[in-house]
């Protein structure tokens, strides 16, 4: 299906009625001009209109095609956290003023702002968005100053802080325009949903609030590092408790031990609706008939049970069964389903079905092309299947991305398209990848990967060992092999600061990395204006990567192989049915220089594509490099 234009329409004939002056306005020029460096100073209502008007007027470009999500296998893909990509200083007063400055314009990114870097973009090689989640967020416990996106207060509506008051356009038109607008660029749109989760003070609860766990409101909840069994938090257990259910876990089978009656006894039937309030700060309380006084508890991280964390302070999980032996927050209870508790008729099903809908309703309203499913792994597969079928009864192509960091390479039953997988991870470390690639070249990758150094939960690549360096190398080589290229938002332009602290960082940098200095949580803006980007780097990468599509998109086994000669590492692909291939040969030293001499199958001149140079092998075949630090040779071969 598609979007009628009157979106962008709509925000076009806003832009041009001039309601207000501006007394000054500044954005990145790189926003508008890839070359340009700096400010500059602009009247918004003109620039932002000359965008969508362009977009117009402009051909739409054709979109990856494939049913089912298949075209998820062109996919150069974009990461865009909207509240962070387009965020700036605008004023010129030496700080994002929140939540307006004082000519009515948001500093903080939004959907319109984000249009304008869709042109960029696109010229970048980008045909594919995925965006961290754009729902309503959550006030009970929110973190840093403007909360986590994952915090779900309402997964039917939008994040208001995501629009720009200053047009006088609903927020549900400002971002149907950016679907429309990615949509005739060519680009597909992705959104993220965490369905098993919502914030602690989900609209929900005012008429559902058997949708909800609660316990009594006089429990405190545990301290960081206190084994207090009495305060609310991880579940506790014995060594031999552990060690029986992760005996389970591994089985899949047998009786899964429940947590302590002590913690069992925290948890609460659900209050009757009518009892329901909110306290000043926003929390939801409720009185049971005998007059207790109920709260909904924060979630926390479910597996492994030895985890530790405190509660989460934003967030819950959502009562999927209902079930009187199972009326609390555990590894059985939100994580692995015991047989006797996943059965149709213990389904909350209202809640099942409210669920089911979001992704038709995002579809019917928006247009979106697919979902990158946070945990959906931990779904109850009824549930995670129902709602693959109606969304793609919805709309056939629908894409189902995952994260799961013990994705396979060896293929995927469930429906899935890609997975944000332990590639990511694994790439923050060049030790690991030298360990991983040989699997990928022996069984190939059925199940594709998101090929990334980062994301939001990681260091930034630009922050490790040889800065832009490592990442010319790691965005080289995940252009090159069987996965989709992913760029994290900030990675083009050299971002150090990472967005959240959820993977690998030590108890010093947890203790810096506040949440009021997290971009997930907080005000930050990325620096456009740095003069050495990836930007013209990425450019050339996902040109050959478009240009040769049908090689780089082939993740069958023999396709790709890989070997290392110390720290010089050499990529190669090769099409099945022909004698194309292409060379990839990268230095993973940052301090000092590599040499390498090829043997090739040839002896005419070959396009090192990446340097825009000819390089001829001698009468034998042998091509000696020599590799900069951190040096990148992409050697076409006919």
């Amino acid at each position: 299906m598609s979007q009628p234009v009157d979106a962008l329409q709509a925000l076009l004939t806003a832009l041009t009625r001039r309601r207000t002056s501006v007394a000054r306005y500044a954005v990145p020029a790189c926003w508008f001009d890839p070359q340009a460096t700096g400010e500059r100073l602009l009247n918004p209502f003109d620039a932002y209109a000359d965008v969508v008007r362009r977009l117009l007027d402009a051909p739409p470009i054709p979109m990856p095609q494939g049913e089912a999500g298949a075209w998820s296998r062109q996919s150069v893909a974009y990461n865009l956290f909207v509240r962070l990509a387009t965020a700036w200083d605008h004023d010129g007063d030496g700080e994002l003023t929140l939540p307006l400055n004082p000519d009515g314009w948001r500093e903080t990114g939004t959907f319109l702002k984000s249009i304008a870097l869709l042109p960029r973009l696109r010229a970048m090689g980008v045909n594919t968005l995925h965006l961290l989640p754009v729902n309503a967020i959550g006030n009970d416990g929110r973190k840093g100053v403007l909360g986590s996106p994952y915090a779900s207060r309402n997964a039917y509506l939008l994040d208001d802080m995501l629009g720009e008051p200053a047009l006088d356009v609903p927020i549900e038109t400002q971002f149907r325009a950016f679907v429309q607008a990615a949509h005739r660029l060519g680009m597909r749109v992705v959104v993220e949903f965490v369905f098993r989760t919502a914030a602690k003070d989900c609209d929900w609860a005012a008429e559902h609030p058997e949708w909800f766990y609660w316990i009594r409101a006089d429990v405190p909840d545990r301290a960081p590092g206190s084994t207090d069994e009495r305060a609310y938090g991880l579940p506790l257990f014995t060594a031999e408790e552990l060690a029986t259910i992760e005996a389970w876990v591994g089985r899949r089978g047998g009786a899964p031990l429940p947590p302590h009656a002590v913690y069992r006894a925290m948890f609460t039937p659900p209050p009757p609706r009518e009892s329901l309030f909110k306290t000043e700060t926003g929390a939801w309380r409720g009185r049971l008939p005998d007059g207790t006084l109920v709260r909904i508890p924060g979630a926390f991280a479910d597996w492994p049970p030895t985890e530790g964390q405190p509660p989460w302070t934003d967030v819950t999980y959502l009562r999927l069964y209902d079930h009187p032996d199972y009326n609390y927050i555990a590894y059985n209870t939100v994580r692995f389903y015991p047989p006797d508790l996943a059965t149709p008729e213990n389904r909350v099903a209202d809640l099942w079905a409210h669920i089911v809908g979001i992704l038709p309703h995002y579809i019917a309203e928006f247009d979106v092309d697919g979902v990158m499913l946070d945990m959906g792994h931990a779904l109850p597969a009824d549930l995670k299947q129902a709602i693959m079928q109606t969304a793609r009864a919805a709309k056939p192509d629908f894409a189902f991305w995952e994260e799961n960091f013990d994705a396979s390479l060896t293929g995927d039953p469930r429906g899935y398209n890609v997975a944000m997988g332990p590639m990511t991870l694994i790439s923050q470390s060049f030790e690991a990848l030298r360990t991983f690639l040989p699997d990928v070249a022996a069984q190939g990758m059925r199940e594709l990967q998101l090929a990334a150094g980062e994301n939001h939960n990681t260091h930034r690549v630009a922050a490790l060992t040889g800065g832009v360096r490592r990442s010319r190398v790691l965005a080289a080589i995940h252009a090159f092999v069987p996965g989709v290229p992913w760029v994290h938002n900030g990675f083009e332009v050299g971002e150090t600061a990472p967005v959240n602290t959820g993977i690998d960082f030590t108890a010093e940098e947890l203790r810096f990395w506040t949440t009021e200095k997290l971009a997930l949580f907080s005000p930050h803006a990325l620096p456009w204006l740095n003069t050495e980007t990836l930007i013209p780097w990425l450019t050339r990468l996902y040109t050959v990567r478009h240009a040769y599509a049908d090689l780089f998109t082939d993740s069958r086994p023999g396709t790709f192989t890989f070997e290392t000669h110390g720290a010089v590492w050499v990529l190669t692909r090769q099409a099945a049915e022909t004698s194309r291939r292409f060379m990839l040969v990268v230095n993973t030293d940052f301090e000092h220089a590599g040499t390498l001499t090829l043997t090739m199958p040839t002896t005419v001149p070959l396009a090192d594509v990446l340097n825009d140079r000819i390089l001829t092998p001698d009468p034998d075949g042998r091509l000696p490099l020599m590799l900069e630090p951190g040096g990148v040779v992409l050697l076409r071969v006919e």
